[in-house]
């Protein structure tokens, strides 16, 4: 094998290392733990759920913004 295939190979072997080195580097999600399922509480009380467990954000406010008049 000449030095010149060693290369291509070695370039070839660190690339794959590289590309599943990144791919694993992406797993999981920053942030706090999240609470166990069933206990949903905050600052102002319970908190709706939907059919699957997961909480309802409360209605916002309307915000009109300077290029709301491009839509309406």
């Amino acid at each position: 094998m000449s030095s010149f295939e060693r290369s291509i190979r070695v370039a070839a072997i660190s690339a794959l290392a590289l590309a599943l080195g990144l791919t694993l580097s992406a797993c999981g999600r920053r942030g706090p733990l999240e609470s166990p399922p069933g206990v949903v509480t905050t600052s102002q009380g319970l908190v709706e759920l939907d059919p699957q467990g997961r909480p309802i954000a409360p209605p916002g406010e309307k915000k009109r913004l300077p290029i709301d008049w491009l839509l309406d």
